[in-house]
C-alpha cells in the first residue's frame, strides 16, 4: 500500500513539474496571439544530427578542353537552380491520397469422435475393475468440438494538401545528393500554421525553375501543424491523455 502510495505521488510530483513551464509559458501568452518561432540555423539545433547514407566511390568531374559546356548543367549560362549549402529551393506539396481497404474472414470447425474397444483379447470382462462397472466397451471415449470465428475491419481514409514551402540546402553527402529542410509559420488572428519538412534530393530532380515535387525526395518528414487557441481546444486535457494511456479499461 505504501508503495503504491509513494509511487502515485512521485508520479504527480513529476507530471506537474514537467508541466511548469509549459503552463508558466501558456498563462504569459493569455490575451496575446502566439509568438512565432525566431529564424534559427538548422544545424544548431539540439536534435540536428548530419545525415549518413550508404554512399559509392567518389567520381570527380573531367574538364573538357577547350569547352564552355559546364558538367551539369541544363543551360548553357550559368546554372541557377540551389546546388551548394545555404542555397534556397522550393518544394511543391501536392498530396492526394485514397486508401480503402475492407477485410471480412469468417472460420468455424466441428468435430466430433468417438471410440470403443468392444473386444479386446477377451480383456473387455476386465473392464470393471479398472473403471465403472457401467460403462459400456461399444462406446468408452465420445468427444465433440465446436469453433466459429468471425472477424471484419474496414479503412476509409482521406488526404488531400496543396502547399509550397521554401526550403534549403543543410549538407551535401559524398555523392552529390542535398540535405533540404525548410519551415514556413503562418499567424492568422489567433492561430499559428505550420509547415516543416526535410529530406534528401538528387540535384537532376531540381527543376529550371529552381523547385521539386515532394515525391522526389527521399526519407521525406513532412509535418503540418498548428498552435494556438484553436489547437489547444482540440487537444484533449493533459489528465485525460494520461488515463487513456495508463487505463487498462
Amino acid at each position: 500500500m505504501r508503495n503504491s502510495l509513494f509511487f502515485t505521488s512521485l508520479l504527480s510530483v513529476s507530471l506537474i513539474l514537467s508541466g511548469c513551464g509549459t503552463m508558466a509559458d501558456r498563462l504569459s501568452q493569455v490575451g496575446e496571439s502566439p509568438p512565432l518561432t525566431p529564424i534559427q540555423n538548422p544545424n544548431a539545433q539540439p536534435n540536428y544530427q548530419p545525415v549518413s547514407m550508404p554512399m559509392p566511390n567518389p567520381e570527380y568531374p573531367q574538364n573538357n578542353a577547350n569547352s564552355l559546356w559546364r558538367s551539369g548543367s541544363r543551360a548553357f549560362f550559368k546554372d541557377q537552380r540551389a546546388a551548394k549549402v545555404g542555397d534556397i529551393l522550393t518544394v511543391v506539396i501536392q498530396i492526394d491520397d485514397k486508401a480503402q481497404i475492407a477485410d471480412s474472414t469468417v472460420r468455424s470447425r466441428n468435430s466430433n469422435d468417438s471410440l470403443g474397444v468392444p473386444s479386446l483379447f477377451g480383456l473387455e470382462t476386465q473392464y470393471g475393475k479398472v473403471i465403472s462397472d457401467s460403462a459400456d466397451p461399444a462406446s468408452l471415449i465420445s468427444t465433440t468440438g465446436a469453433m466459429s470465428n468471425t472477424g471484419k475491419g474496414t479503412i476509409d481514409r482521406s488526404e488531400k494538401i496543396e502547399l509550397q514551402v521554401a526550403a534549403t540546402i543543410n549538407q551535401i553527402l559524398p555523392n552529390g545528393n542535398m540535405v533540404v529542410s525548410g519551415s514556413q509559420e503562418v499567424r492568422v488572428n489567433n492561430e499559428v500554421r505550420v509547415l516543416q519538412i526535410s529530406g534528401i534530393i538528387r540535384p537532376e530532380d531540381v527543376t529550371s525553375s529552381n523547385s521539386i515535387s515532394y515525391e522526389k525526395i527521399a526519407e521525406a518528414r513532412i509535418s503540418y501543424g498548428g498552435r494556438g487557441h484553436i489547437s489547444d481546444v482540440q487537444q484533449p486535457r493533459y489528465g485525460s491523455q494520461i488515463l487513456d494511456i495508463i487505463s487498462p479499461f
